[in-house]
Parts: structure tokens; sequence; C-alpha cells
């Protein structure tokens, strides 16, 4: 016993047309929140490295600064020459040193430099 045949335009009272729109409908849902989802993701960890460069660079400006003044602390110094090509990159840890050096009898002072509030 065969199955009655079903016209091909027309299956179960909807056409194959109203199908593939109800599957159009669904896929770029599916697809937008996947694409939401991963622009998130992406974001986050951009976010992540800017922070992460952020800090290297903080602690390659601590590196510089100590190869330049460590001499204050009893590290051998640069030679001169070069140390005086460099000092106008130094600027603003001179200010921060004359800063401290101000505040170097105030206690409170002291600790706030510390703790890194200027």
């Amino acid at each position: 016993m065969n199955p009655p045949r079903i016209p091909i335009g027309v299956r179960g009272g909807f056409s194959i047309s109203k199908e593939k729109e109800d599957e159009a409908r669904v896929s770029p849902t599916i697809i937008e929140n996947l694409r939401h989802f991963l622009a998130g993701f992406s974001q986050g960890q951009r976010e992540k490295v800017i922070g992460l460069t952020c800090m290297e660079q903080q602690e390659l400006e601590n590196v510089f600064a100590l190869l330049l003044l460590g001499s204050f602390v009893g590290f051998p110094a640069p030679p001169t020459f070069l140390a005086v090509e460099l000092l106008p990159f130094m600027e603003r840890e001179m200010l921060i040193l004359g800063q401290r050096a101000e505040d170097a009898c105030d206690m409170l002072g002291q600790m706030m430099g510390t703790l890194g509030v200027d």
C-alpha cells in the first residue's frame, strides 16, 4: 500500500515557501545572538589587553627610571652623556621626585606617596 501522493508545493496545509520563511526567521535570530555574543567576547578581550598594556607601560617606565636614577639607591649609574640625553623623557618622574623630597618630613605625605596618591 503506497501512501497518498501530496503535491510538491503543499505540505500539511502550508506551502514549502512558507516553511522556508519560518526557517529564515529562526536562523537570523540564532546568527544575531551568536554575533552579539562574539562581539561582547571580543570587546572584553580588547579591554583586558588594553589594561595589561597600560600596566606593562608603567612597569617599563619604572625600569627606565631605575636605570637612570639607580645611583640614588646603589645601582651602578649609566654613562653620564646617556643619562643627560634621556633626562627630558623623565620629566614626570623628576616632578614626583621633587615632590617627595618636599614631603620628606611629612609622614602623612610619605604614606600617601607610597600609596601612589599625588
